[in-house]
This record gives C-alpha cells, sequence and structure tokens, in this order.
C-alpha cells in the first residue's frame, strides 16, 4: 500500500505542484512505479515532506534544506543564518506596525517614508518635488530621513515657490533668471541650515553610479525645460 501523489500532498499539507517541483529540485526522492505507471509514496516520502514543510515555517529556503543534513556540521552555521533572517524580519514587521499605526493617526500619501511624507505634506510640496524625494529617499537610504524630515520643516513655499511649479516649459530667459534670483535666498538658507547628510550619493545603497543616474533621470523626468534652466541657474548662483 502506499499514496498516490495528491494523496500524499494532502496528508502533508501541500499542494501537487510543489511535491513535483521538489522532485525537480532533487529535495525530494522519487518514488516507486507500479506497473501501470503510477507513482507510490511511501511513509519516508510523507516524512520528508513534513520536513521540508516544518524547516520552510521555521525561515529555512529549500536551497538551505537541500544543503543540510541533521548531523551536518554546517547546521549550527545554517541556524545562526536563519535566526539572524528571522530577527531582520521580525524588526521590519515591527517597523511596519508603527508606521501603520502612524498612518492610522495621520494619514499621508504613501509615496515616501512617513517622516518625510508628513513633512512634504505640511510644506505642500509639488507631486514633482515629492517624487524627486521619494527617488532620493530610495536611493541614497533611508538612514537620512530625519535629515530630509527637518530640512522639509523648514522649508516655506512662497510666491516664488507657486511660479516655479506652473512655470511653462518656453518661459523666456528674463522670467527664468528673475525666478531664479528670488528662489537662491531660501534655497541658500535650507541648504545651509541642513548640509548634504553623511550618507550621500557617495555611499550610496545602490552605489554611487547608479544612485547619480537615478537622481539625475528622476530631475530630467519631473521637470520641464525651463524648471531645469531655473535649478541650475539656482546652482550656478549657490557655487
Amino acid at each position: 500500500m502506499g499514496w498516490s501523489t495528491r494523496e500524499v500532498a494532502q496528508l502533508a499539507g501541500t499542494t501537487l505542484r510543489t511535491v513535483r517541483h521538489y522532485h525537480d529540485i532533487g529535495l525530494l526522492d522519487e518514488p516507486e512505479r507500479l506497473s501501470n505507471g503510477y507513482k507510490v509514496y511511501r511513509t519516508e516520502h510523507l516524512v520528508r515532506l513534513l520536513q521540508i514543510r516544518r524547516l520552510t515555517g521555521l525561515g529555512f529556503s529549500l536551497a538551505m534544506i537541500a544543503a543540510m543534513e541533521d548531523e551536518s556540521e554546517d547546521l549550527e552555521e545554517t541556524l545562526d543564518t536563519v535566526d539572524a533572517e528571522l530577527a531582520a524580519t521580525i524588526t521590519r514587521l515591527e517597523e511596519a506596525r508603527e508606521e501603520i499605526a502612524k498612518l492610522r493617526h495621520r494619514p499621508v500619501p504613501t509615496d515616501l517614508p512617513f517622516g518625510i511624507s508628513a513633512a512634504a505634506t505640511d510644506a505642500r510640496l509639488s507631486h514633482a518635488d515629492r517624487s524627486l524625494f521619494a527617488v532620493l529617499s530610495q536611493v541614497i537610504g533611508e538612514d537620512n530621513t530625519q535629515h530630509w524630515q527637518a530640512l522639509l520643516q523648514d522649508y516655506e513655499r512662497d510666491e516664488a515657490t507657486d511660479e516655479f511649479d506652473a512655470l511653462p516649459p518656453d518661459a523666456d530667459e528674463e522670467t527664468r533668471e528673475r525666478l531664479a534670483q528670488r528662489m537662491l535666498p531660501q534655497m541658500m538658507a535650507v541648504n545651509e541650515k541642513h548640509p548634504a547628510p553623511p550618507r550621500t550619493v557617495e555611499h550610496a545603497a545602490v552605489g554611487r553610479h547608479e544612485a547619480t543616474s537615478a537622481v539625475f533621470n528622476a530631475v530630467l523626468d519631473l521637470y520641464n525645460p525651463a524648471q531645469l534652466d531655473v535649478l541650475v541657474r539656482i546652482w550656478k548662483h549657490h557655487g
């Protein structure tokens, strides 16, 4: 007596597809076949399926399970790896719950980490500016959340900002230069009070080149030619 693939999968609390996948990757031995070609699973196969399910439930990857044996010298190292991954997962989940609690208390757009999003909302940033901060917080890393939050808290939207957001792509040079001069004082004041954080594109999580490229491309995508020219003028005057 034995079980069919469907029966052993049901007993193990898994699926036909999963059992077949375990065979494909060598995690589960193939059972014998009857003369009619049907597979016959024995207790050893069921026990192995139960073991795999238990280990995956503990956080082991299939690759780890395939490489390990209960008496292996590497078992302790594998356990340490899984335990560290679980600890990191728990930390992420706790942080996620904290952010959800904050969102319940104060619903804000979820395009940015909560602290930056709340500050960006208070600062009434444009959609383009919010999008740029989303890219910055990702490629440079969320370690600098407090820096961006503090910077935004000191940012004051004014008529010059409104004019910049509404600036048409064919704005004349005189308008662009005048707007750059009007926006320069606040930009200088904010940047001087909140200089670039230690973790900039020089130490970006995705690599300096990738981070620089992502920010550069985002700026090109988000602002029209006249706005880009104003930003360049501000940068030149500030420099």
